[in-house]
């Protein structure tokens, strides 16, 4: 049986993010193509963390710059490593191409975090995102993550044609993958439900950043529909956050979702004005499964509907979402044809069929051609040369120094 092991920043946690589903349905994949699986991470596992073992997945909680590390790789000589960010890559990686150097290497990207800061410096600043924002320090480290890794997935059409056409990377070592989503048929109709709602983890700055959008518009929409709340869902709530929960005005801040499903079949429409991130938004990928009609910007709906209809309206300007949010909240036919744009949506565009069986393929043969891959990735090479030298090294530094201090 072939051995996966997974070295995560966190033990995955879906019902807190996104990324969190995203690695479940990474780890669903490998098991139905009956792999053995080993998590790793340096992390403590929390209440919300998910229970591997429900899968039948040993989990291990492992230490930075730590010879107990390389006992454990050596010990579990997995046939591909799969890093969930790069900068776990950064921090293991040397020693697991030096520990299992047949190994295939996988980076899931997530997203992009260098095209994320980038984002977020520009709207620190009140512009619009510039090359030079781009070009940052994670840039040059994001990067050459995935030039040392055999093959890196990509959450966004967007992102996989800026690394190609605009970085000149090779088509070879990417996959688009995005998350996967399936419809729900069958959910409550416009009559039965009411109320606005949005969500988010409210440790990712573009959430607090969306709720704060949303402190600020909601008083107008509040004026023209007088009976309707707000509910904002967010895992890991804080007290700026809580502060802003008024009653009166109907601005609910509720806390962590206990379900997902059961709080949109709820609500009549999500409202998701997002100012900047990066990759496919998880909470409008499941406003389109779950049958819930959704406003956001063009950045929320970045990458995902390709040519067709949103399931809802696209807005950057305030004066327009707030027009778009009544209309839609109000309209039943309107409401009815939006639901369907996004039922399209999932159906064209996010189906895990369209796009597990070619990732199976592409695993296979790079493996069985591993030498052949890596002699076509120079650049990828050199990197991982320079990699073993200095952080190796660093590495090596910092695991004798912190002896030094027992």
């Amino acid at each position: 049986m072939k051995h996966l092991v997974i070295i995560g920043t966190v033990f995955p946690e879906p019902g807190s993010t996104a990324a969190g589903k995203r690695m479940l349905q990474l780890i669903d994949f490998f098991l139905s193509e009956h792999y053995q699986i080993s998590f790793l991470s340096a992390a403590a596992k929390s209440e919300f963390s998910f229970d591997l073992r429900s899968k039948g997945i040993r989990s291990f909680t492992i230490q930075l710059n730590h010879s107990s590390f390389d006992h454990l790789l050596a010990e579990l000589q997995p046939d591909v490593v799969l890093y969930d960010r790069f900068m776990v890559e950064e921090q293991f990686g040397w020693k697991v191409s030096e520990i299992c150097p047949d190994a295939l290497k996988i980076l899931d990207t997530e997203d992009l975090h260098f095209l994320r800061k980038a984002r977020a410096n520009s709207f620190k600043e009140n512009r619009k995102t510039e090359e030079r924002d781009l070009q940052n320090d994670t840039f040059k480290r994001e990067i050459a993550a995935i030039l040392r890794c055999d093959l890196s997935l990509i959450i966004s059409e967007f992102e996989m044609e800026l690394l190609i056409q605009k970085y000149r990377m090779d088509p070879k070592i990417l996959f688009y993958m995005p998350l996967f989503a399936e419809k729900k048929i069958g959910g409550k109709v416009f009559s039965e439900r009411k109320n606005f709602v949005s969500i988010g983890n409210f440790l990712h700055e573009p959430n607090w950043q969306t709720v704060l959008i949303l402190k600020r518009i909601w008083p107008k929409i509040r004026q023209k529909k007088t009976d309707a709340e707000l509910h904002i869902y967010g895992a890991y709530t804080s007290e700026k956050a809580l502060q802003l929960h008024n009653e009166k005005d109907g601005f609910l801040i509720k806390g962590r979702a206990e379900s997902v499903e059961n709080v949109f079949a709820q609500a009549r429409v999500l409202l998701a004005p997002i100012p900047f991130g990066a990759g496919i938004k998880g909470k409008l990928l499941d406003s389109m499964a779950f049958g819930l009609p959704s406003v956001t910007t063009c950045m929320g709906a970045e990458a995902m509907h390709g040519n067709l209809d949103w399931n809802g309206f696209i807005s950057d300007d305030d004066q327009n979402f707030i027009e778009k949010a009544i209309e839609l909240y109000t309209d039943e036919q309107l409401w009815i044809a939006k639901q369907h744009n996004g039922f399209a949506i999932i159906d064209e565009r996010f189906r895990k069929q369209d796009f597990l069986q070619r990732f199976a393929i592409i695993i296979q043969h790079m493996m069985t051609h591993l030498q052949q891959h890596r002699e076509q990735n120079f650049m990828g090479q050199v990197l991982q040369h320079h990699t073993l030298q200095s952080s190796k090294y660093l590495g090596k530094w910092i695991e004798a120094k912190n002896q030094q201090k027992k």
